[in-house]
């Protein structure tokens, strides 16, 4: 078994514990009435839906089924946000394996005032001798039960993903509170400064000149709307998937064992030239053969072989292969790590991550949530075709800042859509 990082664990125990939360299918009642695998959307309210033109597949302009729908509320992180994510496929045979097949939306509503507070600059400390350890993002996110005990709900095997009612800002990413809980998240004391403040201020301190062209440059306060397309009416959409309520808990791992070798044991070594080279080179080709980026992938989710997702907002995905497109763009940034046969170029385009830049405000992606190959399984299970969906994992990346489309006003729901990475079953090749 392939050795793994320990991020906390308990002594004593044979397993270690991760960052990452998984997500798990399950048809009982779980208390978040929003985060499900299939099914059909909601939207983060009744009167605003996305542009009809993200329902559609780029191949074939038909229409895309819901893969996932998740609550990515994340009240630390973006105080005053609703956050939604949606992954969605096409279902025809033809598009498989097609960029464009498979899209990623982020909806997003920002609480008025929100985006315009200007967060004051702390005093200067002392720097402590001993870094204090950095809290996991998913028990803070999620309220999710941890091997040592730290963000422990008062019922440990309660759902994290259900909404949470105690009087702090809710732990769950999927849970439900109002974006004015949200904003009363505590934070540093912040300062309201108003755009017509902003400019007055530059036009006193900088040359003339250029605070002219900063009225110049500045957005116009009526800008022509987006082409917007209504959304299909839900009877026009292909029979959806089952619907799947989500529990959630922390990825746990094996602790790797040392194979004990027997006392009565014998060795025996080969001091034939030809032999000790015919071995090596047979370890050599044996090794070559191996895709290690996809037995590690197998391994690791072998170990909770029933997880339909791996969330860890700005973490690490866990790659299906190194050999595709997507594999060669992430390598460098994944859980797998680097494979010596692998070249990663970066470019300005994109960002800390491996991630093509957001394309509506050019701040970095970041890796948020994949889907495993287990969700295949629990989406078709009612179907008796043979031929069903071929990926081994979807990966979606999202922008870092959160932010919302540039038309649309506080208070107001945007949707945009994200960068989804999708790594397909290797077709094996005929001999």
């Amino acid at each position: 078994m392939p050795p793994y990082d320990s991020e906390s664990s308990d002594e004593g125990e044979d397993y270690t514990e991760t960052n990452v939360l998984l997500g798990y299918a399950t048809k009982d009642t779980t208390g978040d009435s929003v985060s499900h695998l299939g099914g059909a959307p909601a939207w983060i309210d009744d009167k605003t839906a996305p542009s009809g033109a993200l329902a559609k597949c780029k191949v074939c302009n038909g229409l895309l089924s819901l893969l996932l729908e998740l609550n990515g509320d994340l009240p630390q992180q973006f105080p005053g946000h609703d956050r939604r994510l949606y992954i969605w496929t096409c279902r025809r045979k033809t598009c498989r394996r097609k960029p464009g097949s498979v899209r990623g939306i982020r909806g997003v509503r920002i609480a008025k005032g929100s985006s315009t507070k200007i967060q004051a600059k702390p005093e200067k400390r002392e720097v402590a001798k001993e870094q204090e350890p950095q809290p996991k993002i998913g028990a803070s996110l999620f309220g999710a039960t941890n091997s040592a005990g730290t963000g422990a709900p008062a019922n440990p095997f309660s759902n994290p993903f259900s909404t949470n009612s105690t009087a702090k800002a809710p732990a769950n990413p999927f849970s439900s509170a109002s974006s004015s809980e949200k904003a009363a998240v505590a934070s540093p004391p912040s300062i309201e400064v108003t755009p017509e403040q902003a400019l007055d201020e530059a036009s006193t301190t900088l040359s003339e000149t250029f605070a002219s062209k900063v009225r110049l440059s500045s957005p116009s306060a009526e800008q022509p709307p987006r082409p917007h397309e209504p959304w299909p009416v839900e009877s026009s959409f292909p029979a959806p998937f089952p619907r799947y309520q989500l529990d959630a808990e922390y990825e746990t791992l094996d602790a790797p064992s040392t194979p004990q070798i027997p006392e009565n044991a014998r060795m025996d070594i080969d001091t034939e030239g030809s032999g000790s080279s015919g071995g090596k080179e047979d370890k050599e080709i044996f090794e070559s053969s191996i895709d290690k980026t996809f037995q590690k992938f197998a391994d690791r989710v072998g170990e909770n072989a029933e997880q339909v997702l791996r969330y860890e907002f700005k973490g690490k995905p866990l790659l299906y292969s190194d050999r595709d497109d997507v594999g060669k763009l992430l390598a460098a940034h994944s859980e797998n790590g680097m494979s010596s046969n692998v070249k990663v170029t970066t470019t300005g385009s994109r960002g800390g991550a491996g991630l093509p830049r957001c394309q509506t405000c050019g701040a970095e992606r970041v890796f948020e949530v994949q889907l495993t190959p287990h969700a295949i399984s629990e989406l078709e299970a009612d179907e008796t075709s043979i031929d069903g969906m071929e990926w081994g994992t979807i990966i979606l990346g999202v922008c870092s800042k959160d932010c919302k489309p540039s038309d649309v006003a506080e208070g107001e729901v945007g949707y945009v859509e994200e960068w989804v990475g999708v790594q397909w079953e290797e077709v094996a090749s005929m001999k």
